[in-house]
């Protein structure tokens, strides 16, 4: 999660970063909440991008591959969605963008995992305490001056994919009740809508 700066109508960044959907407190607060989500699919740049790409791209394939598509797609949205409500609370008047947040749960989701005993034995190099570094070293640095990053939507995602990690059942129990295999294409179809809807706000807002 990158933080921007400060609201300015005389920056054309900051007012680019609004237009597209960015993170913004008093925005949030006079009824533009699609914000919450759109921000995860704003970046600022091409580094920002393609860095938080990969990182998607890894621990993603992991998770899907353990959890499914429906329970990964809404654990995406979920974290990304409480990292960025964690924002709004502790660094409302900022600008914030990025994907982070939804990162950090998806990492949240497999540190939990690690310690689960019907995790197979073979995950545990990608789980657990053998993420616990790259965790630590991501959170202190996002507490040093200038880092620019919002450590708000970190801890706030990687804390709801904790949860997520020991509540969610691995792929087998998933697809063993099917059930639970429609509920959870149904949420997934909820989380698709609620994406659509929220560019489709963010679009007839910026028309006005």
């Amino acid at each position: 999660m990158f933080f921007a700066g400060n609201l300015s109508a005389f920056r054309s960044q900051t007012y680019l970063f609004i237009r597209f959907g960015a993170q913004y407190g008093p925005l949030v607060s006079d009824g533009e909440w699609y914000r919450l989500i759109t921000a995860i699919f704003v970046h600022g740049g091409l580094l920002h991008l393609l860095f938080n790409s990969y990182a998607l791209f890894y621990f993603g394939t992991i998770v899907e591959s353990v959890y499914g598509p429906e329970k990964f797609i809404f654990s995406y949205l979920a974290t990304g969605v409480v990292g960025n409500i964690a924002t709004h609370l502790f660094y409302y008047r900022a600008i914030s963008v990025g994907a982070s947040g939804s990162i950090f749960g998806l990492v949240g989701i497999l540190f939990s995992l690690g310690f689960r005993r019907d995790t197979p034995f073979f995950m545990k190099q990608f789980t657990g305490y053998a993420l616990l570094p790259m965790i630590l070293f991501n959170i202190i640095y996002g507490f040093i001056p200038g880092s620019g990053i919002n450590n708000a939507a970190h801890v706030g995602g990687f804390a709801l994919g904790m949860l997520l990690g020991y509540l969610l059942s691995p792929r087998p129990a998933y697809y063993s009740r099917k059930s639970w295999s429609l509920l959870w294409k149904i949420i997934a179809i909820v989380c698709g809508v609620s994406i659509a809807s929220s560019f489709i706000l963010l679009v007839s807002f910026s028309a006005r």
